[in-house]
């Protein structure tokens, strides 16, 4: 049975600095997803969750085992990326793709018949991710890419519930109405 984060996190303050690799082992995956999502170019996204995992490892006495490690880890990255995101606001962005079935844009990438028609289809998504405002595509992200539910993805971000859906469904349609348009052209 694999040891719970708590239960890592109590080695890490007990002294046993190596135990943290568990929890980086078990989270960088996810961090990484979603930290290209959202940031929308891979090295600042690395830099992005190692800073995380970083400032994590250093405020891990501050960790509350009523919460869950993951929902803490993810709001320091979530700032992460937002630095991230803020340096990188002048630079050419790409965002790799959400599921187009999903926010309903037309050319789903499972009716794509060659390679070339499903690059296609992702880059479509990833410039009308780009267009959106930084905390509309946390938001999709968040709750599109990462499956996040809206009581996590407040407490990961600070915003409350009401405003999150609201941001998820502000972006989905903005980015429908962008698809469509890129579509019918």
């Amino acid at each position: 049975m694999p040891t719970s984060d708590a239960a890592i996190v109590r080695r890490v303050l007990a002294g046993d600095a190596e135990a943290y690799a568990a929890l980086v082992h078990r989270y960088a995956d996810r961090c990484a997803r979603y930290a290209v999502r959202a940031v929308g170019n891979r090295e600042d996204a690395e830099e992005a969750v190692q800073d995380a995992f970083v400032r994590a490892y250093r405020a891990l006495a501050d960790y509350e085992e009523r919460e869950r490690f993951s929902a803490w880890l993810f709001r320091i990255l979530i700032n992460q990326c937002r630095s991230a995101a803020q340096r990188a606001a002048r630079r050419e962005q790409t965002f790799p793709a959400l599921d187009l079935e999903t926010i309903g844009g037309g050319g789903a990438l499972a009716a794509t018949t060659s390679h070339d028609e499903e690059y296609a289809e992702r880059d479509r998504l990833a410039r009308a991710l780009a267009t959106l405002r930084p905390e509309q595509r946390e938001a999709v992200v968040l709750r599109l890419g990462e499956e996040l539910t809206y009581d996590e993805m407040a407490a990961v971000t600070g915003a409350g519930v009401s405003a999150l859906k609201m941001r998820v469904a502000r972006a989905v349609a903005r980015l429908r109405e962008l698809l469509t348009e890129v579509h019918c052209v």
